[in-house]
Parts: C-alpha cells; sequence; structure tokens
C-alpha cells in the first residue's frame, strides 16, 4: 500500500466514524431518565407538596423503584439509584448515600458514606 494513502487514512478515518457512546455522568443519567419517563406526569408540584409520600432518602428511594416497576420501565436498580439522586438534588435534599460505581461494567450501587 502507498504509504500516503495509509497516511492520509489515518488522518480522516477518526473524522468519518461515529463516535462511541460515552456514559453519562450520574446526576445527567439520572436526570435524563426522568425527564425522558417522568415528567409526563409529574409537575414540580409532585415533589413539594404538603402531603407528599417522601419523607427520607428510604422512602424517595422506594417510591421511584414502585414507580418505575408500575409504568413498565425495567429499570435497573443503577437507574433508579441514579434517578433518586437526581431528584434528591433538585427537590428534597435529604442525606443521601454516595453513588459508587461497583466493579460490574455500568453498574452503579448506592454505599452510605464514611
Amino acid at each position: 500500500m502507498n504509504f500516503r494513502l495509509v497516511k492520509a487514512m489515518l488522518i480522516v478515518m477518526p473524522w468519518c466514524m461515529p463516535a462511541a457512546a460515552q456514559p453519562l455522568p450520574d446526576s445527567a443519567r439520572g436526570e435524563l431518565l426522568y425527564k425522558t419517563h417522568c415528567i409526563a406526569c409529574h409537575t414540580t408540584e409532585v415533589h413539594w407538596r404538603d402531603r407528599r409520600v417522601v419523607k427520607d432518602w428510604p422512602s424517595l428511594l422506594s417510591e421511584v423503584r414502585l414507580w418505575q416497576k408500575t409504568s413498565n420501565l425495567n429499570w435497573r436498580e443503577a437507574d433508579i439509584v441514579e434517578v433518586t439522586h437526581y431528584l434528591n438534588s433538585q427537590h428534597y435534599h435529604f442525606a443521601a448515600p454516595k453513588i459508587s460505581h461497583s466493579p460490574v461494567k455500568g453498574a452503579t450501587t448506592s454505599k452510605l458514606q464514611n
């Protein structure tokens, strides 16, 4: 093969190839999932009303888990935790476990911070 052709291919190929999907930061992924699947039924009122069900971190996590199941979203546990963290950061501000990434690719877990 011609050296100039190989050199040209190496220069041009990265711009021609589609970009590999990059994982979103946890808060961005939680926000994306919420805005894609939940916002149609929720306004901000649901998060600040006086008679809300959510009283702390475990009840918030439980509600996200319940509603994703009710909506047949089939989220992974990592998705549930990331949406819960997003909602907590935007509306509730409960003491929450830190998200840590599991050794299993793509999995996240929620662990208490020491």
